[in-house]
């Protein structure tokens, strides 16, 4: 799995078979003994790509100590864009294997699972204040879907340094949560 992803950071959503057997050093009859078809490689890549780069970077992000809201969400949203900017092959690969009939899709997986992860943060912010929490799934998903899309055009165009399209995606994202969520407690992480 090593030599399959090193091959899409070479060759990117036009990954062949071949180009993981190359990659790993074998025929492609060897690639052909542990998956059945090229559909089950491209799994395997996916979920390789989303739990050891994409996923902990992303939730570390989440969940590391910030000095304040803004700085917590700037900091997830840092997290994704220097993602699609140090591994844009990465990425393109992610993002070309979306809608797969039946099969593995990376950007779904990762938005489900991030958008659960800043729900359950948002969550608890409004419920540690004694407000109702039902608006945090709504918050969540339309921050997670903000971001996946403004940085997905960002990626083809680069219309922006990537420094200046976390902060545009920031103060847009915290000009909203920023007016509903409730102060933070004194001493509470953000």
């Amino acid at each position: 799995m090593a030599a399959a992803v090193e091959a899409v950071r070479r060759v990117g959503p036009e990954l062949a078979v071949d180009d993981v057997a190359r990659s790993a050093g074998v025929s492609k009859t060897v690639i052909y003994r542990y998956f059945s078809d090229k559909d089950e490689l491209i799994d395997a890549i996916l979920e390789r790509i989303a739990q050891t780069i994409l996923l902990p970077r992303l939730l570390g992000e989440l969940g590391a100590e910030h000095p304040d809201d803004r700085a917590a969400l700037r900091s997830v949203v840092a997290g994704f864009v220097s993602l699609i900017d140090e591994e844009p092959q990465l990425y393109r690969f992610g993002y070309a294997q979306t809608g797969r009939s039946g099969r593995a899709d990376l950007v779904a997986d990762a938005e489900r699972v991030v958008g659960q992860a800043l729900e359950e943060h948002l969550a608890a912010r409004l419920r540690d204040a004694g407000r109702p929490t039902e608006p945090a799934s709504t918050w969540a998903y339309g921050v997670v879907g903000m971001v996946q899309l403004a940085a997905h055009r960002w990626s083809d165009t680069r219309h922006v340094p990537s420094g200046e399209l976390v902060d545009h995606l920031t103060e847009l994202a915290y000009g909203g949560l920023g007016a509903l969520l409730p102060p933070r407690r004194t001493g509470t992480p953000a």
